[in-house]
């Protein structure tokens, strides 16, 4: 006897590899300054994001990371970065990381910041210049790479942070 029409493909979909999918966003001051964010549960500085959870599309993702990180309702910009990660766990925990543009905050906007504090500890505006230097910025090479998009006007596909990835 054979199964439902259904079956097989549901079983194939089953077996397909699943990738992580998170999101970031290169914010920027007046001055062109990058938004970096300290998490309370983990060491170092980031760019705003998040995991895509479930059914989520990387643009509503960005939405509510942001609103849950900042305080506030902002659209994603052009895509800067796509970036594969391999799993640090293991080879099946690889992922990708989409960095959109966050645009440029107004003073306003910067003012109306609201952080969670079970979440985020703190917020600090770099320059890009100073982005090397900083001791503790969590992947720092996506984060140069996200800023020279940005300056470009292009999109750069990186490999664990780096636009040179190993074939």
């Amino acid at each position: 006897m054979h199964g439902a029409p259904g079956d097989a493909k549901t079983s194939w979909l089953r077996s397909l590899p699943k990738k992580r999918t998170a999101v970031s966003g290169l914010f920027r001051d007046p001055l062109g300054r990058v938004l970096l964010l300290s998490r309370v549960y983990a060491p170092g500085w980031v760019l705003p994001g998040g995991i895509v959870e479930a059914g989520e599309s990387p643009a509503s993702a960005f939405r509510r990371e942001v609103a849950e990180e900042l305080g506030l309702d902002r659209a994603p910009g052009r895509i800067l970065c796509l970036d594969w990660v391999p799993g640090e766990q293991g080879p099946d925990l690889d992922g990708l990381v989409v960095v959109f543009d966050g645009g440029t905050l107004t003073r306003e906007d910067i003012a109306s910041i609201r952080l969670p504090a079970d979440e985020i500890g703190a917020r600090h505006f770099v320059a890009p210049d100073g982005l090397p230097e900083l001791p503790d910025l969590h992947r720092g090479a996506r984060v140069l790479a996200c800023v020279r998009a940005w300056r470009e006007n292009t999109a750069l596909y990186l490999q664990n942070g780096s636009d040179r990835p190993a074939s």
